[in-house]
């Protein structure tokens, strides 16, 4: 039996209304990304697997933007965004409304992500930094832990838009249910 690729009717999309309905308890927060197509790409994540913001920090650029709309593909208009011109404004901001703040990042006591679980129906801030730098250390000490992606090759990061998709996919998309599971009888070609 051959396979077909799905038509964009059949995918049961979301209207935009209805993607800024209902919460799914996530922010993402990006700490001094310098790439648009990076920041495109944050919010095209964002979207598919429906976090509820992105918040852009410091020199991390702003929609409207042909650069990030280059990657996002117009989910720069759906998923709301927030600017901070520092991340530890936006840090303290989401502490006050009571979100979890997790720095993506590599540190002496971080969590590894295959072993995270969100607690249901707790808030989360998931931080990630400059594509050189990483997650200010000043952001890493104000978060309340760290969060770790496994990797078992020769480089020692991920860019950070993919991070951004991976964590994305962990904690809202595979925890949540809102990614498809496998089917149990799919066999190699």
């Amino acid at each position: 039996m051959k396979d077909r690729k799905l038509l964009n009717t059949e995918l049961g999309r979301l209207t935009p209304e209805a993607y800024t309905r209902t919460k799914s308890g996530v922010v993402v927060v990006l700490d001094n990304v310098r790439s648009a197509h990076n920041v495109g790409s944050v919010f095209r994540s964002a979207d598919c697997f429906k976090a509820d913001a992105v918040w852009l920090c410091g020199i991390s650029p702003l929609p409207p933007s042909p650069l990030i709309r280059k990657t996002a593909l117009g989910a720069e208009e759906v998923v709301p965004f927030v600017h901070c011109d520092d991340t530890m404004e936006a840090i303290r901001q989401l502490k006050e409304e009571g979100y979890i703040l997790v720095a993506v990042e590599q540190t002496l006591h971080s969590v590894s992500l295959e072993t995270f679980v969100p607690e249901p129906g707790r808030r989360y801030a998931y931080v990630f930094g400059n594509e050189v730098d990483g997650v200010r250390q000043d952001v890493v000490d104000a978060c309340d832990f760290s969060l770790e992606i496994p990797q078992f090759g020769t480089k020692h990061s991920l860019n950070v838009s993919v991070a951004a998709g991976v964590v994305l996919w962990h904690c809202l998309g595979k925890e949540k249910g809102l990614v498809r599971q496998a089917s149990p009888d799919i066999t190699s070609v």
